[in-house]
């Protein structure tokens, strides 16, 4: 005998009227690193089918991300020279600005975030200006470059402001800064949830960023933190926030459900490196069905919570979704 629940299983057209969460192209930011130089589209061995890539190519890819519907990018800049402060981040003609510029020219009906932080730009590989008695980064003065780095991008033609480091008071602070500018119609994605996570390795090899010395737990989150990492979304929200964010995804799906209920705003997740080389690898071990796992991780995003995905994957997930 059939129970109410076999029942509405049964016929296909049924199942999917009843789905409860949906996956759609327009949920997904896709990240992309730029590189200085021309003509470089390098493949990162830890990440396969993601690239170092320069501003040329990125314009191209842009052509390739558009066609399969993805209208949303997050810049990740790699320059040629870095220094103690993260200099490049806060000039005019840094290489996310140039960017920004270069793509917002070809592409102007591109959405471009752009990732706030100092790590892929200072010579220390931390998310600011480091105090030297303490070994840890200087919340203070990285508020103040954090400010400069805003209104750069802003200034460059960024749509969003996407400010990664955890630095206390930050949303704040670069509210002050693109309103002082005139940019207050610029959104801020918080990184408003963030762990120091294991899950990052290969995003350190992309984005080449990985510290010089100790690690960043003493300004990312610990990951046994769940009070806490709901209370860091709180505040962020309150400071200002237009979006929050929690990262890494997969192992956190509890604190995606969790923030959902007690904020109010928009909430994205960002499908980090490590959880995208996972899936990758158990491919090429064929110990899983790839796309299927991949699409039953995205659902499990949105069944969380999640209104935006920030994902490696999401040129594969178009394609599928399109096919």
């Amino acid at each position: 005998m059939f129970t109410r629940f076999r029942r509405k299983r049964l016929n296909p057209v049924l199942r999917d009227l009843l789905q409860e969460t949906h996956l759609r192209v327009d949920d997904f930011i896709y990240p992309l690193f730029i590189k200085s130089g021309e003509g470089i589209k390098k493949e990162v061995d830890s990440m396969p089918g993601v690239f170092q890539m320069s501003i040329d190519e990125a314009l191209k890819e842009c052509t390739v991300l558009k066609n399969l519907g993805i209208f949303s990018i997050i810049l990740f800049g790699i320059p040629d020279t870095k220094d103690s402060v993260g200099s490049d981040a806060m000039c005019d003609h840094g290489i996310i600005a140039s960017s920004i510029r270069a793509i917002k020219e070809e592409h102007p009906d591109m959405f471009v975030v752009t990732d706030l932080c100092f790590c892929e730009y200072t010579d220390h590989g931390h998310c600011g200006v480091l105090d030297p008695i303490l070994e840890t980064v200087d919340n203070d003065i990285t508020l103040t470059n954090l400010q400069k780095q805003a209104v750069v991008h802003a200034k460059a033609g960024a749509d969003m402001i996407a400010p990664s480091g955890m630095m206390d008071g930050m949303i704040t602070a670069i509210r002050e800064g693109l309103d002082g500018g005139g940019f207050s119609h610029i959104p801020i994605m918080s990184y408003s949830t963030k762990f120091s996570s294991a899950y990052y390795g290969p995003f350190r090899d992309v984005a080449e960023s990985s510290p010089s010395f100790g690690d960043r737990r003493s300004y990312q989150m610990n990951p046994a933190n769940r009070k806490e990492a709901i209370l860091e979304s709180i505040a962020d929200e309150k400071e200002g926030a237009d979006i929050l964010m929690v990262k890494p995804a997969l192992a956190y799906l509890d604190i995606v459900r969790d923030i959902k209920e007690n904020c109010s705003l928009p909430l994205a997740v960002y499908n980090v490196s490590g959880e995208y080389s996972m899936l990758k690898m158990a491919a090429k071990a064929g110990v899983i069905d790839y796309e299927k796992v991949m699409m039953e991780t995205m659902i499990g995003f949105k069944r969380a919570g999640a209104d935006i995905i920030i994902s490696y994957h999401a040129k594969e997930v178009a394609a599928l979704l399109n096919s």
